[in-house]
């Protein structure tokens, strides 16, 4: 049977762990806003890209169509820290899922992986990955971060030739929720830009540029392909902390019936043995008189 200092003992560690968790999910609120604003960040330099686009676009012919890609990168964003609840498995199905759908076979793909927990699951899943990544510890790292996974797909198109880059990713969703998204980064997908070139330009003066338009379109299509990778990760951050949000609200939750439970015992066993010395006093004093 528990004494009264043992039940001390675990309600005072049940309080300090729920001091842990109150303090992560407050890091995890403070994460989420971070990485929120760093994607909001680019919205004005997306906008200049895509006017970039639209004026290169403008009464030229789309990039010369090539022959479909042989290999496919597959980047799969996951979390570098635990606590996230079901974060890694959620995205690693789900990334299995799209490439089942594209038809994606083992010859024919590269896997990488952005997150050290996610690239146990996904080695566990794919075998043996090709290129792992670890995750920004900020908002001011992700450039770097997008910077180092553009280095090495270039490698890759050297190696490879011509090369698609698929991205799975989640991203938050209403709440403390997240969801699972896909994405074609490369090569551009010629509807779409057909239809940024078809767009009417928003003012009255047309668009010029001196630099070569086979110059300018590659140069214009690798920013918004670092703009998006940019968001991607933006997202699985904000993603991820979302998710530890929801575990910690969980565990609080927990702790708090936890620390009610032992409060609860400790004032029953302690009135329990208050009652147990007010009888032997009775007792000894009937026995004395």
């Amino acid at each position: 049977m528990e004494t009264l200092q043992e039940i001390k003992r675990r309600i005072k560690g049940t309080d300090d762990l729920h001091s842990v968790v109150r303090t992560m999910k407050s890091l995890a609120a403070v994460n989420i806003r971070q990485y929120e604003q760093a994607m909001r960040s680019l919205d004005d330099y997306r906008r200049s890209i895509e006017l970039g686009l639209r004026a290169a676009l403008r009464r030229r012919p789309l990039l010369p169509r090539t022959q479909p890609p042989q290999q496919t990168v597959v980047l799969i964003f996951g979390s570098d820290q635990g606590m996230v609840g079901r974060f890694n498995e959620a995205i690693i199905d789900y990334a299995e899922a799209t490439m089942n759908d594209n038809g994606l076979a083992t010859a024919n793909r590269v896997c990488w992986v952005a997150g050290a927990k996610a690239s146990g699951h996904a080695e566990d899943r794919f075998g043996t990955l090709d290129q792992d990544f670890a995750l920004p510890a900020s908002s001011h790292q992700v450039t770097p971060a997008v910077h180092d996974v553009l280095l090495h797909f270039d490698k890759v198109r050297n190696q490879l030739g011509e090369t698609r880059l698929l991205i799975c990713y989640n991203k938050p969703d209403t709440g403390a929720s997240y969801i699972q998204c896909r994405a074609t980064l490369y090569p551009p997908d010629q509807q779409w830009l057909q239809a940024i070139g078809g767009q009417n330009w928003p003012g009255r003066s047309l668009p010029l540029h001196t630099i070569p338009a086979q110059r300018l379109l590659p140069a214009l299509i690798r920013e918004y392909l670092f703009i998006s990778l940019f968001e991607a990760f933006a997202a699985s951050l904000a993603a991820e902390n979302a998710a530890r949000l929801a575990a910690m609200q969980q565990a609080e939750k927990k702790i708090e019936e936890m620390t009610e439970t032992l409060t609860g015992r400790y004032h029953h066993l302690r009135q329990t043995s208050i009652t147990e010395e007010l009888l032997d006093v009775i007792s000894g004093f009937e026995a004395l008189s």
